[in-house]
């Protein structure tokens, strides 16, 4: 288990150098950054001046060993726009999208995998039809959409809950459901598919001669199997939250990571657009080596791979 572990690690670190990269040459691939900070009507001299104070005078692979060293030390730049660090911008917005996130994939994941669960143990019965009717719903409507309806009906209507703002938990509520719900089709989908598959496997029909109970083979036997990817897909879903979150953040005014992606792209604030895609594909890296792990603890085969 250990010698897997490190493997995934140094394949996560590499997939992580690569994406650092990438995330480094934005500057340079949208053009001239001295004269995005600077505006086109600037002249030469000012142009000069920038380049020889963000030192995009230097080589590139000088540029990119430096951006590196300070990004590992929490050293992201300055927001040309906020003029602002970029690590203190982030961590401000961050904790409201990493909040939203958690609540939105353990809503999608209470949700969809006992629904997966009922479904697949009576297959094409009124249960597995409403499971995948809410799947099917689930993936037609639109985020924003369904969220505006949300807010009309339980917000403006009903007075239940607030329409925005990130004050208190209850500000979380309908921005949990819209995303976790979004999330909720696929899972459901994928654990009906595995525990019908895993239901007719050799070894349940054995311990079913055995007569172990039924509730026992469910979620003991079957579920330890079929929830294998389930489990990567969660982390792929969670990587998604985190990263895709702008539209729901937008519609309740959360003012998350999500937000400030959207407003950096707005503004041409490439610094801090860099450092985003850099955190957020970090994120996604880490989920899909802890799924990595957990499959590994829960199928020993996979650990040969």
């Amino acid at each position: 288990m250990l010698m897997f572990i490190l493997k995934r690690l140094g394949l996560a670190l590499l997939v992580a150098l690569t994406v650092s990269a990438i995330s480094f040459s934005l500057l340079f691939l949208a053009g001239d950054p001295a004269v995005a900070i600077a505006g086109e009507n600037a002249s030469q001299q000012d142009i000069a001046a920038i380049n020889e104070r963000f030192g995009f005078d230097r080589p590139l692979p000088i540029q990119y060993l430096d951006w590196l060293r300070n990004a590992v030390q929490g050293d992201l730049g300055m927001s040309w726009y906020f003029d602002l660090p970029v690590t203190e911008l982030i961590a401000d917005r961050l904790s409201v999208t990493m909040r939203l996130g958690l609540s939105a994939i353990t809503f999608a994941l209470v949700l969809a995998i006992p629904m997966g669960v009922a479904a697949a143990a009576r297959p094409n019965s009124l249960i597995d039809r409403a499971a995948l009717l809410i799947s099917v719903v689930g993936q037609a409507i639109p985020s924003f959409w369904f969220g505006l309806i949300l807010v009309v009906i339980f917000s403006i209507n009903l007075g239940l809950v607030p329409a925005s703002g990130n004050e208190t938990w209850r500000h979380f509520i309908l921005p949990t459901v819209v995303l976790g719900y979004y999330a909720t089709p696929a899972i459901m989908r994928l654990t009906r598919a595995g525990m019908i598959e895993v239901l007719s496997a050799d070894y349940i029909r054995t311990a079913r001669a055995k007569g172990l109970g039924t509730r026992k083979i469910m979620f003991k036997h079957a579920l330890r199997n079929a929830i294998i990817p389930v489990v990567s897909l969660a982390a792929v879903q969670m990587g998604f939250m985190l990263g895709g979150s702008i539209v729901v953040e937008s519609i309740f005014a959360l003012h998350g990571a999500g937000y400030l992606a959207w407003e950096s792209i707005s503004r041409n604030d490439l610094p801090t657009m860099q450092a985003l895609i850099l955190i957020f594909s970090t994120f996604y890296i880490f989920f899909t080596f802890l799924a990595d792990v957990l499959n590994a603890w829960l199928d020993p085969r996979l650990r040969v791979s």
